[in-house]
């Protein structure tokens, strides 16, 4: 089958939104509509949509936009989370690491096994290609100072990572080096593994304000066992494929990382201020609040 629509003007959009029962004036949809994308503002009329692609009577712009407006947000908390708990992993990834290994020794694939010889590859060919690049003055003067060195060391050479970057050099480490670090976060290694790969999505999501709510993850973190962490389990069973439970893993390691953090607070203050956003979609349970980590 060819795709066959045509593009539409902004007014062709917003009439064909009246037709299909959105309640709102055709110059507010088309005032939203250009500044965010049919196809884009589509996500958060899904839910109202019926089998026929009309909406359900009293389907409004407002109600529409309103959870436009809270998943942005969202998304913004989110991503404050995801900035400490990434820096704060990659802090012990390298002060580990070059403690037994030494400054270079990431350039060394016998010290990052976890991965294969063509991930150390790429992994070290897109550091330098970031250092090329890079305006920072810590790189242009370590160049300038050490002229026999072609890499930086690896805390210099760990502030030009990327959380994907910062991901392939966990799996390169050792298990022993995983499980020294792991314990640092209260869990597992292969568990804080998982969740690196669940929030390096979620940061993807995020940086390309992608929606959040709503969502079902297709990376799935795994939740501690109970016999350890009957917290994941008793009285709140927390879900690894919605939000909800990339929030309580946000959480659970803000808790280590920064205990006096009021991420928990702004959080609770964003749900508060939109109570008529439905959550259930997002994975929270009807008892979530009874949770250990939201309490």
């Amino acid at each position: 089958m060819k795709y066959t629509k045509p593009s539409l003007t902004f007014s062709e959009q917003a009439d064909l939104l009246i037709r299909r029962g959105l309640e709102a004036t055709r110059e507010e949809i088309i005032e939203k509509l250009k500044t965010v994308s049919y196809y884009r503002l589509s996500a958060y009329w899904y839910p109202f949509r019926q089998p026929d692609d009309s909406l359900l009577p009293g389907t409004t712009l407002a109600v529409i936009w309103r959870r436009y407006t809270f998943d942005r947000q969202l998304r913004l908390v989110m991503m404050d989370a995801v900035e400490r708990v990434e820096i704060a992993i990659r802090t012990q990834l390298v002060y580990h690491h070059t403690q037994r290994y030494g400054p270079f020794g990431y350039l060394d694939r016998a010290h990052l096994q976890g991965i294969s010889v063509e991930d150390h590859r790429q992994l070290l060919e897109r550091i330098r290609e970031e250092a090329r690049r890079s305006g920072e003055e810590f790189v242009k003067h370590f160049y300038a100072k050490y002229t026999a060195e072609t890499d930086l060391p690896l805390w210099m050479a760990s502030e030009l990572m990327t959380f994907g970057n910062m991901l392939t050099f966990f799996r390169g480490v050792d298990t022993g080096l995983k499980q020294t670090i792991a314990v640092q976060f209260g869990v597992a290694d292969r568990v804080l593994e998982s969740w690196l790969r669940a929030l390096n999505q979620v940061r993807n999501i995020c940086a390309h304000h992608g929606r959040i709510w709503n969502r079902v993850f297709g990376l799935r973190p795994l939740i501690p066992r109970e016999n350890k962490h009957p917290e994941w389990h008793r009285p709140v069973v927390i879900s690894s494929d919605r939000v909800f439970g990339i929030l309580s893993i946000l959480q659970f390691l803000l808790a280590q990382v920064a205990p006096q953090s009021a991420w928990k607070s702004r959080l609770l203050e964003l749900l508060g201020r939109y109570l008529d956003i439905p959550v259930k979609g997002m994975g929270f349970p009807p008892n979530w609040t009874e949770s250990p980590f939201w309490k």
